[in-house]
């Protein structure tokens, strides 16, 4: 089997610090975790009206292929809390993206934040942004 390398995007702005420490937990207890960048602090985007966000990433090894883990993160954001609203960028308890696939950037919305781009970096450092 397979080990895919992975990078996880994670942010919170309700109760960040104990739903990125359940989230990173329950990574863990499925997936190999790696190694955990830096966490920042972040203004939101889109609406502001809403508490800065905690955003930081996740490197893990995982048998699952991407639409399994996409999924597998889907119902670790819901059983965290999070509930899909019509406001796509408003408060959430968890937030876990896929941002790199075995070395390759996947989610185009890195370029646009300084932040994952440099999460990434911090824990793919032979990775180079084009």
């Amino acid at each position: 089997m397979r080990l895919n390398k992975v990078v996880i995007g994670v942010g919170s702005n309700i109760d960040p610090e104990n739903n990125i420490k359940e989230a990173q937990n329950a990574v863990a207890n499925q997936h190999n975790l790696i190694k955990v960048s830096s966490f920042i602090e972040t203004e939101p985007i889109g609406c502001k009206s809403q508490d800065n966000f905690l955003n930081g990433a996740l490197l893990i090894e995982t048998e699952m292929d991407a639409l399994t883990l996409k999924s597998w993160l889907k119902n670790l954001e819901e059983e965290l809390g999070r509930v899909k609203s019509e406001n796509k960028n408003g408060p959430r308890p968890i937030d876990l993206d896929i941002l790199a696939w075995n070395g390759e950037v996947v989610d185009s919305e890195v370029y646009e934040r300084e932040f994952l781009i440099n999460s990434i970096n911090e824990l793919l450092p032979e990775l180079k942004n084009g």
